[in-house]
C-alpha cells in the first residue's frame, strides 16, 4: 500500500501507525499547494479533496480522511490494542478522542499555518488551542499513560502530531504539563522514531 503524505503534516499520523502495525508500506510526499506528488501525478486525480493523507490499498482503492484510515489500519490487521472492537465503549472513547482531535484541536491550529492570517486571528487560534489542549490536559489528569486510558492506541498518534505543532506556531506546551510529558512519551515510541526519521523531521 502507498501513503501520501506531507512531512509533519496530520498524515504523520497514519505513517506512525503502519510502523506500529509493522505493515510493509511506501509513501509519497505530495506538494499540497500544487496538487502534485513527488513523481509528478496530479494529487487531485488521487484525492479529490486534495489534501492529506491519502491511502492507496493494494487493490486500487484509495481512502482519504486520518481517522477512517488510522481505523481501518488497526482493524485490517486485527489490532485491539491500536483500536478496540467495534461496538465497545473503549472504541467509543478511541472515536472520541479522534472525534474531538480533528474537529477540535486540528481545526484551531489551521489559521496558524495559513499566510492569509492576520496577527488577530492567530491569537484567536491561540486562545481556540489553548481551550481544546485544556480538554485533553484533563483526560490525562489521572495519570493515565494515554488519552483513553493505560494502552497506546490510533487516537494518541493523532493526537501527538497535532499537539506537537505547538512549537512551530509559538505555543508553549509547557502550558500544559501533562500533554507536554505525554508527546514526550509517545515521540519515544520505537514507530513514531521510525515514522519522523522517514520524514526527515529528526
Amino acid at each position: 500500500m502507498k501513503l501520501y503524505i506531507k512531512p509533519g503534516a496530520c498524515s504523520l499520523a497514519s505513517h506512525i501507525v503502519l510502523h506500529e502495525l509493522g505493515l510493509p508500506h511506501e509513501t509519497e510526499v505530495v506538494d499540497t499547494a500544487a496538487k502534485r506528488t513527488a513523481s509528478g501525478e496530479d494529487y487531485l486525480a488521487i484525492n479529490p479533496k486534495g489534501v492529506v493523507p491519502a491511502l492507496r490499498l493494494d487493490g486500487g482503492e484509495v481512502l482519504t480522511e486520518g481517522p477512517a484510515i488510522l481505523q481501518f489500519l488497526a482493524d485490517s490487521a486485527g489490532n485491539e490494542s491500536l483500536a478496540p472492537k467495534c461496538g465497545t465503549l473503549a472504541r467509543a472513547r478511541v472515536q472520541e478522542v479522534l472525534n474531538f482531535t480533528g474537529t477540535g484541536l486540528h481545526a484551531a491550529f489551521k489559521p496558524m499555518f495559513s499566510p492569509a492570517s492576520d496577527e488577530a486571528t492567530k491569537a484567536a487560534a491561540r486562545q481556540s488551542i489553548g481551550r481544546n489542549m485544556a480538554w485533553l490536559e484533563q483526560l490525562l489528569s489521572d495519570g493515565r499513560p494515554y488519552l483513553t486510558g493505560a494502552t497506546y492506541t490510533v487516537a494518541d498518534a493523532y493526537a501527538f502530531v497535532v499537539a506537537n505543532w505547538s512549537p512551530r506556531v509559538g505555543v508553549d506546551l509547557g502550558q500544559w504539563p501533562n500533554m507536554q510529558a505525554f508527546v514526550a512519551r509517545v515521540a519515544e515510541r520505537p514507530a513514531t522514531v521510525k515514522a519522523l526519521k522517514a520524514e526527515g523531521l529528526i
